[in-house]
């Protein structure tokens, strides 16, 4: 690589892009510039002579892909010797996701797992209801005991595939209230799994099991490891045990094998992540080297003192001292309340203090554990017309009308697919659950092939649609239309469903015009339905309410959200024992310290002024109108042995009365209560 390209790099990120083979483990402190890092690693590998083509870059969101795709090409228009467009060379490269990598190959492999290539994947909310559907069906719902619902019997499916881990443990661990019912579970999951292979489906954590069981085979994993030269992994902390031995069968001796993440940052175990796989990455493959990234580049250096101490105290981590040549700027404060209300006073004061300095509202967050810690915030901030935004909502793809159109192209393109059938079925009038088993039968009667609806007798009500439903599949399915074209004819016959089955149809209509949009971004229907799936929208017109018109407006967001994201003030509400770390989270040591993380995250998003919260007295919730409450502690993770980093600030109540008059009004009120006894 020429040497000019890098000279953007500071000596640690150098030795890191540079570094000429081998398992590599770049442990990445926040604000480091991991992801700068990693794309001039991919870079020199090109300038290098490796094929693009040949290299593999995993990430964890389709958004982290596409931007270091992106910073990989610009770093290669600036090199002199290539003859190749550098956007030519960054489109070869094997980038994407966990599961977008899964689905690519097993449409390639997939014939030697017992898939077709038109398998179909769902996204999670069809594979709950797929899962509650055979839960019926096996009577698991008609117990004297009420049965784990649907969405938590999912839960505990993932997290037995995601951490390998058998029924038994992960009840015992992380769904104690359902230990109960190991042996209902088992079956269960087999007549799911027996339904999902029936109907060639695939819920989202199949994608990653059969990728594990492909590499099990040795001549398969052979071929699959001949593909490439360099394997290179994006927050590798946020990996599970079975990404971390689909990654052991790709690169058994590590050549090649690049792995970037921060184990101070391992916050994600309810999602099966662990960090042990980055603890534990040179015993996996003996011969790593661990280069470190220490230069921050986002907060001041009074800011990273703090969080450098107070992650310190974690017993098992890879040690490193963040620093940052941003050396202005006041220490972080810790601020102690009296309760809630003055929390959610101080801290609206503070927003509009920092915004008369020049730093608008959206460069602004308060962060919290849990997403209830803000309902007190967001009456306050309501109650003043602040205008904010709160991290989450409902997605696109869980809004019913768009469900049901995708499930018509679902149909379309997998005939077997029985739960997108009886979905459309029962849009139909008059067509019931028992109806559509028997529409659903009959197709199987006649061997899935569409065309056997033609000779279904629907129940009257359903006479007209049933004509024009089986047309409009019959002309969508086999595939000839485009994409838009298809999307448009399901829209067509849609419409009076949607008009008369949905309130605020003209919003949802909206919807379904921005699918037609989107669908012209996909060069076919099953890539358009796997990546839908695998990536979804994040918002809808659906129920979102009024739009915001402000042009300017406070971030409120969970921790976990707030991973990735950084702002010029931070405030960390609710920082007492119990909510930081939940009381829901201290069950043990490991949990513990994956809380001590998360404090870690919201503390180092700041970047020039942090301050952490800590009311001390709660009024309990159960008892909206009494007085009874309880004191907290501060959290644990701030002990006094470190507290000398912050600024301490306490806030007493409102007094109405001035010194002098409070202590003529005690002298007068101890004579008349000594008189009573005269």
């Amino acid at each position: 690589m020429d040497a000019s390209l890098l000279e953007s790099l500071n000596d640690q990120q150098r030795a890191a892009a540079t570094f000429p083979d081998g398992p590599l483990l770049i442990i990445a402190g926040a604000g480091t510039g991991k992801t700068n890092t990693l794309a001039h690693r991919v870079a020199h590998l090109i300038s290098r002579g490796v094929n693009p083509g040949r290299i593999l870059l995993l990430t964890f969101t389709r958004r982290a892909s596409a931007m270091m795709l992106r910073r990989v090409e610009s770093i290669l228009s600036s090199a002199d010797e290539l003859k190749v467009a550098p956007s030519a060379l960054a489109s070869r490269i094997w980038g994407g996701t966990f599961h977008a990598t899964a689905n690519r190959l097993l449409r390639l492999y997939g014939q030697s797992l017992g898939l077709g290539e038109n398998f179909t994947v769902v996204d999670r909310s069809d594979a709950e209801d797929l899962l509650n559907e055979v839960r019926g069906e096996i009577g698991l719902d008609a117990g004297e005991v009420r049965f784990p619902r649907k969405g938590t019997c999912l839960s505990i499916y993932s997290r037995c595939v995601n951490a390998q881990e058998p029924v038994e443990q992960a009840l015992k661990t992380h769904f104690p209230w359902c230990a109960g019912y190991p042996d209902q579970l088992k079956k269960l999951f087999r007549a799911y799994t027996q339904r999902k292979q029936e109907q060639n489906l695939l819920d989202y954590d199949d994608l990653l099991l059969y990728w594990f069981h492909l590499m099990q085979d040795e001549s398969l994993a052979a071929e699959i490891q001949q593909r490439f030269d360099a394997v290179l992994v994006d927050e590798y902390q946020d990996t599970n045990a079975l990404q971390a031995g689909i990654l052991k069968k790709m690169c058994p001796d590590g050549k090649g094998l690049t792995v970037v993440g921060d184990d101070a940052q391992s916050i994600y175990s309810f999602r099966a992540a662990t960090v042990h796989n980055i603890l534990d990455f040179p015993k996996a493959w003996p011969g790593t080297t661990v280069l470190k990234l220490e230069q921050n580049y986002r907060s001041v250096q009074p800011i990273l003192d703090a969080t450098n101490s107070a992650i310190a105290l974690c017993p098992n981590r890879y040690n490193k001292d963040l620093f940052s040549d941003r050396k202005a700027g006041q220490k972080p404060r810790l601020v102690t309340l009296v309760d809630e209300d003055q929390q959610s006073d101080y801290v609206i004061r503070r927003c509009l203090e920092h915004l008369e300095a020049g730093i608008t509202l959206q460069k602004q967050a308060v962060l919290f554990r849990a997403s209830h810690h803000s309902d007190a915030l967001e009456i306050e901030l309501a109650r003043r017309n602040i205008p904010f935004v709160k991290y989450g909502g409902l997605k696109f793809l869980e809004a019913a009308h768009v469900k049901d159109v995708l499930a018509i192209l679902r149909l379309a393109e997998n005939p077997r697919d029985s739960t997108s059938a009886f979905r459309v079925l029962q849009l139909l009038d008059g067509v019931g659950p028992a109806h559509a088993r028997r529409a659903i039968a009959h197709l199987g009667d006649g061997r899935f092939d569409l065309r056997a609806w033609q000779n279904f007798a629907p129940p009257a009500p359903a006479a007209q649609q049933w004509g024009e439903f089986v047309e409009m599949l019959l002309k969508v399915a086999p595939n000839h239309l485009p994409l838009p074209e298809q999307v448009a004819a399901v829209r067509e016959f849609y419409s009076p469903i949607l008009e008369k089955r949905y309130d605020q149809s003209q919003v949802r209509q909206r919807d379904l015009e921005q699918l037609e949009q989107i669908c012209t971004n996909f060069r076919s229907r099953n890539v358009m339905l796997t990546e839908l799936a695998l990536d979804p929208p994040s918002a809808t017109q659906d129920l979102a309410g009024p739009p915001l018109r402000e042009e300017d407006f406070l971030i409120l967001s969970t921790i976990h959200s707030a991973k990735g994201c950084e702002w010029d003030a931070v405030y960390v509400i609710h920082a007492a024992d119990g909510n930081i770390p939940s009381d829901m989270a201290t069950g043990s040591d490991e949990e513990i310290e994956e809380e001590r993380r998360l404090f870690y995250v919201a503390m180092t998003r700041a970047k020039d002024f942090l301050e952490v919260c800590v009311p001390l007295r709660y009024y309990h919730k159960k008892h909206a109108t009494g007085d009874r409450h309880t004191y907290a502690q501060p959290t644990r993770f701030l002990p006094e042995s470190i507290t000398h980093h912050f600024e301490r600030v306490s806030l007493e109540p409102k007094r109405a009365l001035d010194a002098p008059s409070l202590q003529m009004v005690a002298t007068d009120v101890r004579k008349k209560i000594a008189a009573m006894w005269a």
